[in-house]
């Protein structure tokens, strides 16, 4: 069988590696600076399957039931598209 994704208009902010601010002020209390690197270019996201770490580059999305979870670049292109309008 087939299926086809539904068109849902979802949330998403990149992680630049320093826009913490930006980041904070979108996951709250569900994105943290990973602690066991030296470096401030990973983030740890709290998903509904565990903490997932997040890179510079990587899209954080906010799902459909209010949950966030990193995407890589390359699958957010290939997923989505920008909305120019509030749909």
């Amino acid at each position: 069988m087939k299926f086809r994704k539904k068109p849902v208009v979802i949330e998403a902010v990149q992680f630049t590696g320093g826009n913490w601010f930006e980041i904070g002020k979108f996951c709250g209390q569900s994105a943290s600076i990973a602690k066991e690197w030296s470096t401030s270019e990973i983030l740890l996201i709290k998903t509904l399957e565990g903490d997932m770490k997040a890179q510079k580059g990587d899209w954080i999305i906010k799902g459909v039931k209010g949950e966030f979870y990193p995407c890589k670049p390359d699958i957010f292109e290939q997923t989505y598209e920008k909305v120019e309008n509030d749909e």
